[in-house]
């Protein structure tokens, strides 16, 4: 009996290595090959990033690379969190101006780049041609250029309206505002163009307002892009380093990136604490994306007509 089982195993094991070996082809061999090196280069960073903020000093500074960290430490981010530790950074306080700064940012060049689109791609009027090629003209434009007269013609209208241009998050908001609407307003008037113009026409017939076909049938149709355009706009304002770097003096007004720089440049070096400062930088956004994936794919079908 105990030689027919190991028979029986055995011949099971040789017959699942036949059906690999019959499945393993050059292509997909070369295929499985690049596609765990473009995975490796993805993901390694990221998993470098986070398994750094848990090392101490000597493991982060060594001349080897220390790969997994001797111990799972959090004084990196006791550091970023804790008032008691000695070297607080109260990192917390530039989450907040991070969120306080991207969600506007994002919300708003929603709502607009929403209203300005549709004008373009639905509504007939003179220059409507020269208008899209304009604002895709402006966002050519790397923001470095930019950022001098943006500066200048706010400072312009702080001194003429009496507020003030530094450390005031909702001008750095304006900003932001400046970067990301005309690409948004390229990608939803291209996307509305899509959406067959009878079924709006339809709306109209019913008796819906231009706005009600807008909130009613447009933005049902149009979740993938409004989603892609919330999350561009968010992770450019999340993520911004320039501009926050220009608008904001005060270390209690820093967002992220500011403060990052802020504690890498430190006297002492912190790499650890910057790996932590990045991970919890990080971290949001990836959980935005898988938050969001099934609203990315699932959108492309949702608010479709019913007969």
């Amino acid at each position: 009996m105990t030689s027919n089982r190991s028979n029986t195993k055995g011949s099971d094991r040789a017959n699942l290595l036949d059906r690999l070996a019959q499945s393993i082809t050059w292509p997909r061999f070369i295929f499985a090959l690049i596609l765990i090196f473009f995975l490796t280069s993805i993901l390694f960073p990221f998993y470098w990033m986070v398994s750094s903020s848990f090392k101490d000093y000597a493991e982060i500074g060594s001349r080897e690379a220390v790969y997994i960290p001797g111990a799972f430490r959090l004084d990196a981010y006791r550091e970023l969190f804790d008032p008691n530790h000695p070297n607080f950074w109260n990192f917390g306080s530039n989450i907040l101006n991070s969120l306080k700064v991207a969600v506007p940012t994002a919300i708003i060049a929603v709502i607009l780049s929403t209203l300005g689109a549709y004008a373009i791609a639905r509504l007939r009027f003179r220059g409507k041609g020269f208008l899209l090629n304009g604002i895709l003209l402006v966002y050519l434009f790397p923001g470095v250029m930019l950022i001098i007269p943006l500066f200048a013609m706010i400072a312009r209208m702080g001194s003429t309206l009496g507020f003030g241009v530094q450390d005031n998050l909702p001008i750095l908001i304006v900003t932001y505002l400046a970067q990301t609407l005309p690409v948004a307003l390229y990608m939803l008037a291209n996307y509305f163009r899509t959406i067959p113009a009878e079924i709006e026409q339809a709306a109209l017939i019913d008796g819906c307002s231009r706005f009600g076909v807008i909130w009613r049938v447009t933005l049902p149709l149009s979740v993938p892009a409004l989603v892609s355009v919330a999350i561009y706009t968010f992770m450019i304002a999340w993520n911004e380093f320039l501009y926050a770097l220009v608008f904001l003096n005060s270390s209690a007004m820093f967002t992220m990136p500011i403060k990052i720089s802020m504690i890498f440049n430190d006297p002492t070096p912190r790499l650890h604490v910057v790996m932590a400062a990045s991970t919890v930088m990080t971290v949001p956004v990836v959980i935005l994306f898988l938050a969001l994936q099934r609203f990315l794919t699932e959108g492309l079908t949702a608010g479709g007509v019913k007969g």
